[in-house]
């Protein structure tokens, strides 16, 4: 007798535990009940002999794959908690707190809310639940999902890279939150007043020549006869606040030429960052699942906190008046701009088109209702930009009232607000230093979770694109791409290192996502098929009446991909090359920029060429061939495909996952149980 058992490649990237399986069946089957002797002492006689038995066997440690997972070989969530509080603390991050006050305040307060909420309903939550829903039905990262639209594939590669770059010069801003952290823990705060650090032009208040007497008038009054305000000069001075940011903690130069030396103290806090964010998702979605229950619920428990206290403190009535209250202009409406802001703040907060949302999507059970979860994460977004809104602005209320000026003068967004004015704010209060520490550790906690998910997407494009080699080594290549993403951000945290992450966040975390979600939404809704897709989620919610859907479709075909176009057509015409402050970047560094910039999208076009030139038959066939979804899309698991993706419907057949020959043979004993 022989007995000769093969298993195919593709059974490489199954867990052991499927050979024990298919082993007990073979013992249970009565035709071979005669050699069931040499069936239970099979283990594993592949092409390749006993060599990935004893690899699944090391595997084990490294696999982070639990018992209870739906999916043995990419794993799943613990538990939808998990995946929902991830969700939120991907999408809520650090422009959540300094970007959208500043936006509603100067678009009119209260009446910003309008067109952001109809932008959410419009735009943002229909791309929400677009990607992840894409992300869930074939459990594949931002590369292998676009299986559906080989042609378009080159779109998951443009996310990975525009991923790649944000995490490089995010992981700064963190650095910086750490370092402003750590600055925070001694009293008086060190950027309270003018200490020895700090140069001439430093002072608290504000510094004006006479242009009467010539002669230096601080603080000029308006009731002063001989140096009224018509004939003073003022004098440009910066805060303490101010000096400390550029002079302290970036040790600033002159501009992008001069890029001096690394600051080794920023260096250490980006290594720090780094170390924490390797450890935390060490394991993938299983580790960082756990640490989410803190990073993405500590974050709300600060404001609250902050509001509390900002409401107490005199003038932060009227700091919330002008965020939201009385001073709210709804004529700002009629103004083409607000629309424009509304729209682009949809649609960086929710961060669509970076690959997080679908990668994190990936690692649902197939039969997640996505659907809630997109209105629970994005809706939960939205709310958090508003509160946190009254706690910036009761606060900077109060800072106004202490300084005698109109919240106008002391209201900034980005870099200005966190870590000039508000820091400036936070050392006006009793017990400063608690504050500041708690204000910095939440937006370190925000941004860990942003970053998260930055890696995550870069380990998943790797792992799912080579699964037999590095599934069992994600330990590995998690470490290895903290390691590269520190190495990379040396050059942000030199002298000239804002100018860099200021070039960077410009150009590559802009209009270039815009490109990417347009591309997107057009090639998932005209050239996979809108109904198609459809069709894909009820496989995954259930069947949903005609009337649920005409909304979506609504969305999908038509509102969203035109209001996208809108803005990204507006965001290039009224582009304006960025600078920082009054330094504005040389010729050489704006060419830079744009390099980026093509450098993301680039991939698009090139993929596309690439899989036309692969494909066979005439052009015509060769369009049609890479417009249509591959062999390999489908639900992950067998299980889950039914009738529209199995072997016998499938228009293209499907590669075996397993193929198990008998032929029982003694002369194959001793291999057999060598093994």
């Amino acid at each position: 007798m022989n007995a000769v058992c093969t298993v195919s490649q593709y059974t490489h990237s199954l867990k052991f535990k499927r050979f024990v399986t298919y082993t007990e069946k073979l013992q249970n089957n009565s035709l071979l009940q005669p050699h069931r002797d040499i069936i239970k002492d099979f283990k594993c006689v592949t092409f390749f002999n006993c060599f990935f038995y004893k690899g699944f066997a090391l595997s084990q440690q490294d696999s982070h794959i639990n018992d209870g997972d739906e999916n043995d070989v990419r794993g799943n969530w613990t538990n939808k908690r998990e995946y929902i509080l991830s969700m939120i603390g991907y999408a809520v991050g650090l422009g959540n707190v300094w970007r959208f006050p500043y936006l509603t305040y100067k678009n009119g307060g209260a009446a910003f809310l309008i067109p952001y909420f109809i932008m959410l309903v419009v735009a943002g939550i229909p791309l929400f639940f677009l990607e992840s829903s894409f992300g869930q039905f074939c459990s594949q990262g931002p590369i292998y999902a676009w299986r559906a639209v080989p042609i378009l594939q080159g779109v998951g590669f443009s996310m990975l890279v525009v991923n790649s770059l944000v995490s490089i010069y995010y992981n700064v801003i963190i650095a910086y939150s750490l370092f402003y952290m750590f600055a925070s823990f001694q009293s008086p705060l060190p950027w309270s007043s003018c200490l020895s650090w700090v140069d001439t032009n430093c002072n608290i208040t504000t510094t004006g020549t006479c242009n009467i007497t010539s002669l230096p008038a601080a603080n000029s009054t308006r009731e002063n006869d001989t140096c009224s305000p018509s004939t003073t000069t003022v004098i440009p001075t910066q805060s303490p606040s101010e000096q400390y940011w550029d002079q302290v903690v970036l040790q600033r130069s002159s501009g992008l030429d001069e890029t001096g030396s690394i600051v080794w103290r920023l260096a250490l806090c980006l290594l720090l960052a780094m170390s924490i964010l390797a450890a935390a998702v060490i394991k993938g979605i299983k580790s960082s699942g756990k640490v989410v229950y803190f990073t993405a619920t500590f974050p709300y428990v600060v404001i609250l906190i902050l509001v509390i206290r900002g409401v107490t403190l005199e003038g932060a009535a009227d700091g919330i008046q002008f965020y939201i209250g009385s001073q709210s202009n709804f004529s700002k409406l009629a103004e083409a701009e607000v629309w424009k802001d509304a729209a682009t703040q949809t649609f960086y907060s929710l961060s669509i088109g970076w690959g997080g949302v679908m990668t994190l999507a990936s690692y649902n059970k197939f039969h997640n209702n996505i659907f809630l979860d997109s209105f629970v994460v994005t809706l939960a977004n939205a709310g958090t930009s508003v509160f946190a809104g009254f706690a910036i602005f009761s606060i900077l209320g109060h800072m106004a009232y202490v300084y005698g000026k109109n919240i106008g003068e002391v209201a900034e967004d980005g870099f200005g607000l966190v870590f000039i004015v508000y820091p400036d704010a936070l050392s006006k209060l009793p017990i400063a230093p608690l504050w500041s520490v708690l204000f910095f550790f939440m937006l370190f906690t925000l941004g860990l979770d942003s970053q998260f998910a930055g890696i995550e997407v870069i380990t998943t494009c790797l792992i799912d694109g080579f699964p037999k080699i590095l599934q069992s080594r994600r330990t590995l290549i998690t470490l290895v791409t903290c390691v590269v993403i520190f190495l990379l951000g040396l050059p942000c945290v030199t002298q000239a290192g804002i100018y860099w992450v200021t070039l960077m966040d410009q150009f590559v975390a802009s209009w270039v996502l815009l490109v990417i979600v347009l591309v997107e939404i057009i090639g998932i809704s005209y050239i996979y098929g809108g109904n198609r897709f459809i069709e894909d989620i009820e496989m995954m919610i259930g069947n949903k009446s005609f009337s649920f859907w005409l909304w979506w479709r609504a969305c999908w075909f038509f509102i969203t991909p035109c209001l996208i176009a809108v803005v990204l057509v507006w965001s290039l015409a009224t582009f304006v090359p960025p600078s920082y402050g009054t330094v504005e970047f040389p010729a050489w560094g704006l060419a830079l920029g744009w390099c980026m910039a093509v450098f993301c999208i680039v991939w698009i076009p090139i993929v596309a060429v690439y899989k036309l030139i692969r494909a066979e038959g005439n052009a015509l066939q060769r369009l049609q061939s890479v417009c249509r979804p591959s062999e390999e899309w489908h639900p992950y698991l067998e299980i889950h495909r039914g009738e529209r993706y199995s072997e016998e419907h499938s228009p293209i057949p499907k590669k075996p996952l397993y193929t198990l020959h008998l032929d029982i043979s003694f002369s194959l004993m001793e291999q057999i149980n060598h093994c």
